[in-house]
């Protein structure tokens, strides 16, 4: 027998899940389809080190959430989300005892810097009250479908002739020179850097600036907030949400092809050999490749978007280690111990070594490290007194990730904790480690533990992502939309990937929608036949 609703949504991620909350809102019949046997992609938490210490497995802290129209408007309170935050935003610690910090008061970052060097807590609120000044419109630009005509006309008037020249010029400016012209001292430059590289672009390449300054900019504005309980319990509220309006979420089922009949999608077909239709649309929350070449197939695709998939290019692997500690780290730089997110392993000069052994293929020998201490951020982490923590570095691909393998990047990862906090592994009581591989494993869409579905590099941003092209929703396969992070806007835990496919899938379905899709199909047509 086979089952028809309105809509297929492939892949129970964040971005699934907001598409499917936009969908039922409509009023549509949505089937949630999830490969795992939980939702939340990568967005889980589980007791994993020790008995009663709860480790968000991948994402850990939301300012991208926090700070998206698209989250709040959920209003996922009513699901039984609740937020918490640490005493302090981030603190990035210098093996020498020093340490940047970013507080929740604007004048507390600033004094910090102050301290640097003599007027960079003056540039520090000039930077923010610039942010203030843009923050609504480029929020709802960054997270609506291109070409977001509205938003950036808001902006634009906002900002100016000469404001939007300025903007321009930071969208593709590196973050090492973004610091150099913004700040004296190195405590600014730690600050903005170490948000880029949360990213996967080298603080030397166009574009790092923007996601140091954005990243940065939200932490002195919303913080970094995280889910109480866990991270999973932003992925269970999503899931509650869709329940309640009606919409039906089945995990433990992979789907493995896309239904096409007429150059349309059609439905899906599991793994297990069930059949779906689909009357309106299939979104799917997965990698750009795997749909395109597994679950689509590359007969049904244009020559062109063909051979761009043979260049798109993932994000750098992540390796991270979690631990239980029965006691908070002993940091030396006293100002991290309040810290949600700390920063470690390398001064200012180390992002750029750690950028260059990346580019080379070699795992840096001393990696820049991103630690969260989840306790101090939510004290239901572990029991009182203890933290639960864990901490994150970029490697490169192509590691064959064997057990020695793993525990050499491992002892690189605490070998530059340990630097900070001595001592650190006598506080340790119990221990897990996920590899690149292991990453991959627990979500599909992690390729080769990447976890921001393609690089953040400008070649592969807005209309460029996640092939060249219009930067939306659409595929070359009517009624078929890409509502994960190889769509624009990118990685991150926003939503604005699966609400503006959803959106378009919505405006598709209304008669008075259909001129615009038209208008863009034809487009996309133009520009994958001509190419």
């Amino acid at each position: 027998m086979v089952r028809t609703v309105d809509a297929v949504v492939v892949g129970a991620g964040p971005n699934g899940l907001v598409a499917a909350n936009a969908l039922v809102d409509a009023g549509w019949e949505v089937l949630v389809l999830e490969e795992q046997d939980a939702v939340g992609g990568a967005v889980r938490t589980a007791e994993v080190t020790a008995p009663g210490y709860r480790t968000d497995l991948f994402s850990a802290f939301y300012p991208l959430a926090a700070g998206s129209p698209v989250i709040r408007d959920l209003h996922l309170e009513q699901h039984g989300l609740a937020w918490s935050r640490a005493p302090a935003v981030l603190a990035h610690v210098l093996d020498d005892g020093r340490a940047a910090v970013l507080h929740d008061d604007p004048e507390d970052t600033a004094a910090g810097l102050e301290t640097f060097a003599p007027g960079d807590g003056d540039a520090w609120l000039r930077v923010f009250a610039g942010w203030q000044r843009v923050r609504d419109p480029l929020l709802d630009a960054l997270f609506s479908p291109l070409p977001a005509v509205g938003p950036v006309l808001r902006l634009l008037r906002r900002l100016g002739t000469g404001g939007a020249l300025d903007l321009a010029r930071l969208a593709v400016l590196p973050v090492r020179r973004l610091a150099d012209e913004t700040f004296r001292g190195e405590g600014g430059a730690l600050l903005l850097t170490g948000n880029a590289m949360h990213a996967d672009v080298p603080p030397d390449a166009a574009g790092s600036g923007v996601f140091g300054w954005l990243l940065a900019m939200l932490g002195q504005d919303v913080g970094f907030p995280v889910p109480v309980g866990g991270a999973g319990a932003l992925a269970g509220a999503l899931a509650a949400r869709v329940r309640a309006g009606g919409g039906e979420i089945v995990t433990g089922t992979r789907v493995d092809r896309v239904l096409i009949g007429r150059g349309r999608a059609v439905g899906v077909r599991t793994a297990h050999g069930e059949l779906v239709r689909a009357r309106q649309a299939v979104l799917a929350d997965v990698g750009a490749p795997a749909l395109y070449r597994d679950l689509v197939g590359l007969e049904h695709l244009p020559g062109r978007l063909v051979r761009d998939l043979d260049r798109f290019q993932w994000d750098h692997p992540t390796f991270k280690v979690n631990w239980a500690l029965e006691a908070p780290l002993a940091w030396t730089a006293e100002a991290a111990r309040g810290a949600g997110t700390v920063h470690l392993g390398v001064d200012r000069r180390g992002f750029v070594d750690v950028a260059a052994a990346l580019s080379k293929g070699q795992a840096p020998a001393r990696p820049f490290l991103v630690l969260g201490q989840m306790t101090t951020s939510d004290p239901t982490r572990s029991p009182r007194g203890t933290e639960s923590a864990w901490a994150y570095t970029h490697v490169p691909h192509g590691v064959d990730w064997t057990d020695e393998t793993v525990a050499r990047q491992a002892r690189r990862v605490e070998d530059a904790l340990d630097r900070v906090a001595p001592g650190f592994r006598d506080a340790v009581v119990g221990r897990s480690v996920q590899s690149p591989a292991d990453l991959q494993a627990a979500d599909a869409n992690l390729a080769g533990g990447a976890v921001n579905g393609g690089t953040s590099a400008v070649h592969q941003q807005l209309f460029l992502r996640p092939t060249p092209g219009l930067g939306r929703p659409e595929t070359p396969v009517e009624r078929l939309y890409l509502a994960g992070a190889a769509a624009h806007p990118g990685g991150g835990v926003h939503g604005a990937c699966g609400w503006n496919a959803a959106r378009v899938a919505l405006a598709a379905a209304n008669p008075w929608g259909r001129i615009p899709r038209a208008l863009a199909r034809s487009a996309w047509g133009r520009l994958l036949r001509d190419g």
